[in-house]
């Protein structure tokens, strides 16, 4: 099927996608990865520092861990994209709707036109960004963890123009967050949704009227608070699958004991060479299944 979508439809109303009855997710595995260009404050000091053979090798116990808990869909790696592993970042996705990212830098731009064809084949409706607005993905826009509404942020890579359009994809609520630090360049890198009603974060990423709206929307005993040390080791870049939590590892941090104490089971992988391109685990697989499969509401 290669049908686009220009105007906002309703679950109910869409033609036959792509229907996951488990937890499900796409890969690009790290075949040409490497910092080649700096667009990011992760970048800086790294260009060309990643090992690949130590890359493809934390990527694939990464791949091998999520096999575990879900299907796994794989994308061809492309030579001149070396960003592409980072697959998170160039869609959104909910009830058989792909929204594809507008990059804000052009050398990611090329990725669009291989992630609108592998959604194309697999049977997606698309929901294209026009390209003069930018938006990237699931870095910069999470459903939250019962995929009601979705959380989108500005400020650094999206603009504050995109999430009308977003919005409109899926006719939902969308709540938007300034983004204040260039640390936390998108909104997966502070920020992380995760099931039963909790969300994880770092206060400090955001301004002040931004953090009031988190504040609301979850009671305190449902906001679990991250360190500025545990948030640039990327604590907030993880996978949420049910009860799971998968997330790069943490040197003496009291974060894993304390989403366990919530309930979570953590699983603790080493990311370290995706951190210098400015990614970890949340990075490097973007959902496909609906919220209610992936965290079995």
């Amino acid at each position: 099927m290669n049908t686009m979508i220009s105007s906002p439809v309703v679950a109910n109303e869409l033609p036959s996608t792509p229907h996951y009855t488990r937890p499900t997710f796409l890969m690009c595995p790290p075949k040409f990865y490497d910092v080649d260009y700096v667009i990011n404050p992760w970048m800086a000091g790294n260009l060309h520092r990643p090992s690949r053979d130590v890359a493809f090798a934390q990527w694939n116990g990464l791949y091998q861990h999520l096999k575990t808990m879900a299907d796994i869909k794989l994308l061809h790696a492309r030579e001149h994209a070396p960003d592409m592993v980072f697959v998170a970042h160039t869609a959104v996705v909910n009830h058989g709707i792909a929204a594809i990212s507008s990059f804000a830098h052009a050398q990611r731009q090329p990725e669009e036109k291989y992630l609108r064809e592998w959604f194309k084949e697999a049977g997606f409706l698309l929901w294209d960004t026009p390209r003069e607005t930018a938006f990237e993905g699931e870095g910069d826009a999470l459903f939250d963890g019962e995929g009601r509404m979705l959380w989108a942020a500005h400020g650094v890579r999206t603009c504050l123009h995109s999430h009308r359009h977003l919005a409109d994809a899926w006719h939902t609520r969308l709540t938007a967050l300034h983004l204040i630090d260039p640390r936390f360049y998108h909104l997966d890198t502070c920020f992380a949704p995760l099931a039963n009603g909790f969300v994880m974060y770092f206060p400090e990423a955001f301004d002040v009227e931004s953090r009031a709206k988190i504040e609301a929307a979850y009671p305190a005993e449902k906001r679990i608070i991250v360190t500025e040390e545990d948030a640039t080791h990327f604590a907030c870049n993880v996978i949420n699958i049910g009860q799971n939590v998968v997330m790069h590892q943490l040197s003496h941090s009291d974060l894993p004991d304390r989403l366990m104490d919530q309930g979570f089971e953590v699983t603790q992988l080493a990311l370290g060479e995706f951190l210098k391109g400015g990614g970890a685990a949340k990075s490097l697989a973007l959902r496909l299944s609906d919220l209610d499969v992936t965290n079995g509401l």
